[in-house]
């Protein structure tokens, strides 16, 4: 590689081109002195310039092309020619390349000793140079050095180690698969963490495991032929979360914690045993990433301040509903968050406590022991409480214990299994409820759902199809003239097309002419006056804006709206 080099230093060709200051470059130097870095990067973090204007400064002086990696093809068998450990040492990426030849991207290619280091780490083959911004190296590092290839290796490590032909102990007392299987699990909960899983399958078959993670509510798979394996990786599994290992016929529940790069993570463990052994859900919670606020639930302004009204009750039922994994516990933690002040009480009875709130009463439901909601519920209602949170209303008597609550003086916010806001109030009465405690206690219902947000960096307009448009034209006739996207996927979203999610909501607050309906059990007359409430938002509705607005492909809106082509 011919090295290309700045012929001045960076802080000189910056002034002498204008693009900063000597006042600036002398403040900048200052800081250097006190906390070290480099330049370019103390620029961008004090605001000086953004990071593409030095870059696009950088690149042409050095005469090397600036590159937008997310448009960019990458070829991932050449980005395993740098290890993870130096690519992300020296900030640089293996995009393209053979046995001659590679292509490396730099986000700070003035520095000579990176470009030494480089050569010498692909050596003998000659290097051609771009530029890229150091954040969308971040991203992809994240998503091309998974953690696949050391998985494999391990499983089929522990595949040996518990050979028939072997002895099951070593003369030290210890067997060494057990390091073997916690350094197979590590790296499933590294590669999890890293791509943002929600969940972890492990699911065994005939002839083979199936290691299958949640990502933005689809499941990625991944196959694995030493099947084997799966009565260790569970018998381990089992041990962490202080289950019986010996219990293979009914199904377990439980927890624990675990450090993954430094970051504490919550999992809950299911266990059910299926026809070819025990199948395996592992619920991941990354406790450091915090309670999420409701001012960053995404919450439509005007639903959030009326959300935030109720809140401020002193009594009554708030139902949030919807189907599992659709972010109704964040929601009621974000509540109690801003909930949580030191002139109130606050008692929660949760299976299982996923966050752990300071001033706030938790309790655990045991069912072993009787400690069940109801049992709970009982409990704190002597606890002198002014707001009590239920993780789930589950039966009649869960349900008439909080209603009767509710009536005392109490604030109760709890979760209901229901396709959308108007169906739970029909729900509790199903359960067996009186309909003169629902009509007297349910004030709001909050229902929601996760859908998946666009990728910004490939998403495109689309035109639907007609019969879309005419099945969409029922929910708004902003169909007709709004424009539409879908993303066909690129290097930023894992050519997935989508990358995130959003919240969608359908907010409901009960009227006297509703509680009317519901104290005469009258479910027609009911839905009559929800039909009839001005300004009410569906949850299909609320998806169409946001694909309107660019956020969501139509996609999610038919789904949501259960159309079937």
């Amino acid at each position: 590689m011919a090295q290309r080099k700045l012929t001045k230093r960076l802080g000189e060709l910056l002034i002498e081109h204008g693009v900063i200051t000597d006042g600036q470059l002398a403040a900048v130097l200052q800081q250097q002195q006190r906390e070290g870095g480099r330049l370019g990067t103390l620029l961008v973090q004090m605001g000086v310039l953004d990071e593409m204007a030095l870059l696009g400064f950088v690149a042409r002086q050095l005469d090397l092309p600036l590159l937008d990696l997310n448009k960019v093809n990458i070829d991932r068998n050449a980005v395993k020619l740098l290890s993870e450990v130096y690519a992300r040492r020296y900030r640089a990426l293996v995009i393209e390349g053979d046995d001659s030849r590679a292509r490396v991207v730099l986000s700070d290619p003035a520095d000579l000793d990176t470009q030494d280091a480089i050569t010498n780490l692909l050596s003998p083959r000659e290097i051609d140079l771009a530029v890229a911004p150091h954040s969308q190296l971040l991203d992809l590092y994240d998503q091309l050095y998974r953690r696949t290839d050391d998985i494999a290796n391990l499983a089929e490590q522990l595949h040996v180690e518990h050979a028939p032909s072997r002895p099951a102990v070593e003369a030290s007392g210890l067997d060494d698969s057990d390091a073997t299987v916690a350094r197979l699990l590590n790296s499933l909960f590294e590669d999890a963490l890293q791509v943002g899983a929600s969940d972890i399958h492990i699911e065994p078959d005939k002839t083979l495991i199936r290691l299958r993670m949640r990502v933005d509510g689809l499941l990625q798979e991944t196959e694995l032929k030493e099947v084997g394996i799966a009565p260790a990786l569970v018998s381990r599994l089992k041990l962490m979360a202080g289950l019986d290992i010996a219990e293979r016929r009914l199904p377990q529940d439980g927890r624990f914690e675990l450090r993954i790069k430094n970051s504490p993570v919550d999992v809950r463990m299911a266990t059910m045993p299926v026809q070819h052994g025990e199948a395996v859900v592992l619920r991941l919670l990354d406790q450091s990433e915090g309670i999420r606020s409701l001012a960053q639930s995404g919450m439509p302004p005007a639903l959030l301040a009326a959300f935030r009204r109720r809140l401020a009750s002193p009594n009554g039922i708030i139902l949030v509903t919807g189907p599992t994994g659709s972010g109704k516990t964040t929601t009621l933690y974000g509540a109690l968050s801003e909930l949580n002040t030191p002139d109130r009480k606050i008692i929660t009875a949760e299976d299982p406590v996923e966050y752990r709130l300071s001033r706030v009463n938790q309790v655990q439901v045991n069912a072993k022991i009787g400690l069940t909601f109801a049992r709970i519920l009982r409990t704190s209602l002597r606890q002198d409480p002014d707001v009590l949170l239920i993780g789930e209303m589950r039966d009649q008597e869960t349900a008439e214990i909080a209603m009767r609550g509710a009536l005392t003086g109490h604030l109760v916010l709890s979760t209901l299994h229901t396709n959308d806001a108007p169906s739970s109030a029909v729900r509790l009465m199903d359960m067996g409820v009186p309909g003169y405690l629902v009509a007297s206690t349910l004030k709001a219902v909050l229902a929601q759902r996760l859908v998946r947000k666009l990728c910004e960096h490939c998403k495109v307009a689309h035109r639907l199809e007609e019969n879309e448009l005419q099945f969409l034209h029922h929910l708004s006739p902003e169909v007709l003239t709004g424009r539409f996207y879908h993303a066909p996927g690129c290097a930023s979203c894992n050519h997935s097309g989508h990358k995130g999610r959003l919240g969608v909501y359908e907010w409901l607050e009960i009227s006297h002419d509703m509680a009317d309906a519901l104290r005469e059990h009258d479910i027609e007359g009911f839905n009559r006056q929800v039909a009839a409430l001005p300004g009410f938002t569906t949850l299909a509705q609320s998806a169409l804006q946001l694909a309107l607005q660019g956020e969501i492909a139509a996609t999610e809106v038919l789904r949501l709206a259960e159309w079937v082509d």
